[in-house]
């Protein structure tokens, strides 16, 4: 909805801006192929849109032409064939960042578990890890919402359009999150954030951002040879947490849900292995079953005398 109302924001801007019509001078039949190509490119060239972002505004207008040619067909006819011939921009794939387990074991082992600071850095990473929780989830999980068992932890995660999913955590996570609630003494305290920043009782996901691009740029200074892509996003410990349920064996299936993602689509991404990481896995391979250490075998000497029964 917001993105919906930005759109009209935007496009009321333009007309006022660029073509001199006032917000209630606007009409459909104003709103023709020329005046809604310029709109799309004054958006990207002015207000220096990506393409991903003008392709939203697109979807945002196209949806409202619908819904007005349905109230008022004859008047909305010109808006709503205008807008769909306005193709939609090609975006270039972002290549999905992927932490190897050394890089994330070196990410895990930076906070200072001595200062209350880095006490709940380590747990927010070693969480984001465990469960491939989105920043926005991490950052809405309650006490309430854990419940603590011999083999581990459930989370009760809400995602992306309200959907709810429980998840599993391993043993050695639960305990580090069971000793922090403890000593945050909320453990009684179910409506209380598990994570809060030091001026919100909530922590917010560019607080998340600020701690992971902490520990990775000290991470990058420490290790020059590792942590070798641009930018380390919180979610790419989410891409990390997939990969590495995937090279271990887990079906995507389980990792579908297991992410909360709505088409199994999206999880098939993970399954793009790339170049590096093949010959990585080919390299171990091959160190495994095919040792250095196999003796030469002698090239057997040939005789050139011909047979006796071809005398």
């Amino acid at each position: 909805m917001k993105s919906y109302k930005y759109a009209f924001r935007l496009l009321i801007e333009f007309m006022y801006k660029e073509k001199g019509i006032e917000a209630d001078k606007i009409t459909f039949d104003k709103l023709d192929y020329k005046t809604l190509t310029d709109f799309f490119t004054w958006i990207e060239s002015v207000r220096g849109c990506s393409a991903s972002t003008k392709n939203q505004r697109l979807s945002a207008v196209a949806s409202f032409s619908a819904y007005a040619q349905n109230q008022d067909f004859a008047a909305a006819s010109i808006f709503r064939n205008s807008v769909n011939k306005i193709p939609v921009k090609k975006t270039q794939h972002k290549q999905r960042v992927i932490l190897s387990r050394q890089e994330v074991t070196i990410l895990l082992a930076l906070p200072n578990e001595n200062r209350a600071i880095g006490f709940r850095d380590k747990i927010l990473l070693s969480l984001m890890y465990a469960s491939g929780a989105r920043a926005q989830e991490i950052c809405d999980l309650t006490v309430g919402k854990l419940q603590f068992h011999e083999k581990g932890a459930t989370l009760n995660i809400r995602g992306k359009g309200g959907k709810s999913r429980r998840i599993g955590i391993p043993t050695a996570c639960a305990v580090l999150l069971r000793q922090y609630i403890d000593h945050r003494k909320i453990k009684s305290k179910p409506e209380r954030h598990i994570f809060s920043s030091q001026t919100h009782e909530q922590m917010t996901v560019s607080c998340v951002e600020g701690i992971f691009k902490k520990y990775v740029t000290i991470a990058k200074k420490d290790n020059p040879s590792m942590f070798i892509a641009n930018s380390y996003p919180p979610h790419s410990m989410r891409h990390t947490t997939a990969s590495h349920m995937l090279e271990a064996g887990v079906p995507l299936v389980v990792i579908k849900n297991f992410l909360g993602h709505a088409s199994l689509k999206s999880t098939e991404i993970y399954a793009e292995i790339s170049q590096n990481t093949v010959n990585k896995h080919l390299k171990e391979w091959n160190e495994k079953w095919f040792p250095n250490n196999v003796e030469e075998r002698k090239t057997p000497q040939i005789s050139n005398e011909i047979p006796d029964f071809l005398d």
